[in-house]
């Protein structure tokens, strides 16, 4: 099995938004251009329009009836639809996982690495805010802790078909730890820092976005801004977008979808950058960052990994909106050095991942290459 004709296969959950994994999954793509991707659903509307130009290969899901819309509804039918891709043509798949595709089957020739954002969030840490956050009817949810319960067994035995975990982060090779009972080696996902610019001079607003999505914790700096009457400009678009609006005052602004362009005016200009969830690790803060500006950040999960305190930013200890707004108050923007703070995104730039991931690949190759043929040598004598 040569470099030349080694053929590999990309996995990823789904490609119905367009978030982190999906941008490091486009990396991938860019890496080994001639692997397809199998996905669960596509939906071409919501996802980034370059996978329009790649080979996706969809489940059996993407025939049901709204299930590319509504997805979730198909939950109990995701491990299934994993399990039946036809892989047994692949030397190397590489699983882009948040949730079911680390569970693919493989021959035991195929070395099957998954580079982890999660242990899924909603079998593990957060499932009981997930059933509680659920928009079904009361009886409806009584039912949804037995279907997790079923797929939570699964999971775990799906986490053992992987060969090779990489973790996104130190937090998420914890959690990988604790509930696969699995090693993982940690390699921060890919940011294109270098896109970034340092403005000569900044706005007079506070800066958050992304996806409108509860466990974010929007609401804490809405919260927050409502009581200093500070400006604050919210970019993004979700599900939590209507009760947000209902929740801020008049110096809160919601831009909605921004463009690339105004994305990097709006990160360049600010005074900070607002991290008040607890993510795997936090694309947004280091894109922040990248710009040269410093990030205010709950003390938790991935920003204790990319915010380095009183140099590229300040912690909050309480995911209060009362922490969140002493922190603010005690702000100074002209402590920092906004070249200082770029420096120390570029380290997270997509060029060094792709470096760093292709090294890693070859390495758990070479060992792979190396114990089927201790397995031929055994089997011959």
């Amino acid at each position: 099995m040569t470099e030349r004709k080694r053929r590999v296969a990309l996995i990823h959950d789904h490609l119905a938004q367009d978030g982190g994994a999906e941008r490091v999954l486009a990396v991938l793509q860019e890496m080994y251009p001639g692997a397809p991707t199998f996905t669960l659903v596509h939906d071409p509307r919501r996802a980034n329009p370059v996978f329009q130009q790649r080979d996706i290969r969809t489940s059996f899901l993407q025939r049901m009836p709204l299930a590319v819309k509504r997805y979730q509804w198909y939950l109990p039918w995701m491990p299934n639809a994993i399990e039946r891709y036809e892989l047994n043509d692949f030397d190397l798949v590489i699983s882009n996982s948040a949730s079911f595709s680390r569970g693919v089957l493989t021959l035991p020739r195929t070395l099957h690495i998954d580079y982890c954002h999660s242990p899924t969030r909603y079998l593990w840490s957060d499932t009981h805010r997930y059933v509680d956050e659920l928009p079904y009817p009361g009886l409806l949810k009584k039912f949804i802790p037995f279907i997790l319960t079923r797929i939570r067994q699964w999971d775990r035995l799906a986490a053992d078909r992987v060969d090779v975990f990489f973790a996104n982060s130190r937090n998420v090779q914890h959690r990988i730890r604790k509930y696969y009972r699995r090693d993982s080696t940690v390699m921060h996902p890919p940011v294109d820092s270098a896109q970034f610019t340092i403005a000569s001079a900044v706005g007079n607003y506070y800066l958050i976005g992304g996806r409108l999505v509860a466990y974010k914790r929007y609401d804490l700096a809405i919260r927050a801004f409502n009581r200093l009457g500070l400006p604050l400009k919210i970019f993004g678009t979700g599900p939590e977008a209507g009760r947000l609006r209902q929740l801020a005052k008049p110096n809160i602004e919601f831009l909605g979808p921004v463009t690339p362009d105004e994305l990097k005016r709006l990160y360049r200009e600010c005074l900070a950058f607002l991290h008040p969830q607890e993510e795997d690790f936090g694309i947004t803060a280091v894109e922040a960052n990248a710009a040269g500006r410093p990030v205010i950040a709950y003390a938790a999960g991935g920003a204790l990994e990319t915010v380095v305190p009183r140099q590229t930013g300040v912690f909050f200890e309480e995911q209060e909106w009362e922490s969140l707004a002493d922190a603010i108050i005690r702000f100074r923007p002209e402590d920092f050095s906004p070249t200082a703070i770029r420096q120390h995104a570029l380290t997270f730039d997509t060029a060094r991942f792709r470096e760093r991931f292709a090294a890693a690949v070859e390495r758990e190759w070479t060992r792979h290459v190396q114990r089927m043929s201790d397995v031929i040598h055994l089997a011959l004598t």
